[in-house]
């Protein structure tokens, strides 16, 4: 049995994608802007001896297989148009490949080992490791994908238009009115990455902006920036683990994009100790990737703990908001900012496109594969509803259970402009 016949049992022709193998067969239309090719027998290997996504992934990361044309567009063509495919005919597959197909390669050095050789669950040194297993590839990696802000978040776009940079921008300009920031609040960010939340507070609010991030290169980055930006009087990133921070009494806390990994059994801890944090009448703005629904197993699957996120879990929007409403903060407002990160994805994946032999020269082919594959299927996560992005609002009541939330929010009309930044920075020097 040639390749392109299993291809044809497997996917739809309405797929509309193109097929190649090295054993010279192919299927579908050959002059389609998408194209899958086998390149190697290794391919088949990866796939047969582990069945799913993961073989897959292992045989896209180290080329043996190619997607040609944008890989976005062929997730969608070729998740949608996959047939099923019963046991018997699943059997007849495999004996027509031969034993040669059974043969395991090794997987690629970039794969993380599987969760039941990484010691406990969400203690401090395995989550520092999966911490530095995402995030120290390399800070000029990151800001190939990411661009300038290096806002590694869902941004928010004001319009269908708006640039990257804007909609990150916008993205932080957002947390800092809801969780009504003033001149001279302290704000502490958890899981700040390389700073940007803290730097725009600091910049734009007048703020005393405190943030923290396992990955020490994000530290780093962040230290140099705030000093390039003259804010070192009022910002500040440091190395380490949030449940380290000692410091309490700041008016509000943000967190933006570290809910994620957390883990399901930890929540009501993590905001209990977020709680004890923040001034009564406080606010935290969780900002947060969700399952679509609580039903969903809140794990990640076999692609995205090996290879991107080790350990990362997603919960359903309604388990978040449990939780969080159970353990120190009223929950106030929520929104779904999902399309906002399909727009995200599709900004950072263009970025990785243009920038992409920079890219492997800095992290290597199979590091930009990975980040290839990861926010191309990411982006189809959210085109399809399958994953979310959530920003929940929570305050914690003083005695007197007064809110100090308007009666209505308007985010529009607590805007604060750039441009007035100077000003409130004075202000603050003022009552020094």
């Amino acid at each position: 049995m040639r390749l392109a016949e299993i291809y044809e049992r497997i996917v739809d022709e309405k797929a509309g994608v193109g097929f190649r193998a090295y054993d010279d067969s192919t299927a579908g239309p050959m002059d389609a802007e998408m194209l899958l090719e086998v390149r190697r027998p290794e391919a088949i290997a990866y796939i047969a001896t582990a069945p799913g996504e993961l073989g897959l992934v292992r045989a896209y990361v180290t080329g043996a297989l190619e997607i040609h044309g944008d890989i976005h567009t062929a997730i969608h063509a070729l998740v949608t148009h996959v047939k099923p495919v019963p046991w018997s005919e699943r059997l007849a597959i495999l004996r027509a490949l031969g034993v040669r197909a059974l043969r395991r390669p090794a997987p690629p050095a970039e794969e993380a080992p599987p969760p039941w050789r990484r010691g406990l669950r969400h203690s401090k040194e395995r989550d520092a490791a999966a911490i530095s297993h995402h995030y120290d590839v390399s800070n000029r990696f990151y800001e190939i994908v990411l661009g300038p802000s290096m806002a590694y978040t869902c941004a928010v776009f004001p319009r269908e238009a708006a640039t990257l940079e804007e909609a990150q921008y916008e993205k932080f300009d957002l947390v800092c009115r809801k969780i009504g920031l003033e001149p001279g609040d302290r704000l502490l960010d958890v899981g700040c990455g390389w700073g940007g939340m803290v730097m725009h507070a600091a910049e734009h609010y007048g703020v005393e902006a405190f943030g923290v991030t396992l990955s020490r290169a994000q530290a780093e980055w962040a230290q140099r920036a705030i000093a390039e930006r003259g804010l070192s009087d009022s910002a500040e990133v440091r190395f380490g683990d949030y449940r380290d921070v000692t410091e309490t009494g700041f008016d509000a806390v943000s967190s933006i994009g570290l809910t994620e990994h957390i883990g399901a059994k930890n929540l009501g801890a993590y905001f209990s100790f977020l709680s004890r944090k923040v001034k009564p009448g406080g606010r935290l703005l969780n900002h947060t990737i969700t399952r679509a629904s609580n039903h969903q197993d809140h794990r990640a699957g076999k692609f995205i703990d090996r290879y991107v996120f080790p350990d990362g879990e997603l919960e359903g929007p309604g388990t978040i908001a449990s939780a969080m409403h159970d353990n120190g903060f009223e929950l106030r407002h929520e929104e779904n900012l999902r399309e906002h990160y399909a727009m995200t994805l599709r900004e950072w994946g263009a970025n990785l496109e243009r920038g992409w032999n920079e890219a492997v020269a800095e992290a290597g082919e199979h590091k930009a594969r990975i980040w290839r594959l990861y926010m191309a299927s990411s982006r189809f996560g959210f085109d399809r509803n399958t994953i979310e992005l959530h920003q929940f609002l929570g305050v914690r009541l003083p005695e007197d259970a007064r809110s100090g939330m308007p009666l209505r929010p308007d985010w529009e009309s607590v805007r604060r402009p750039a441009e007035d930044a100077g000003e409130r920075r004075s202000a603050v020097a003022a009552t020094d």
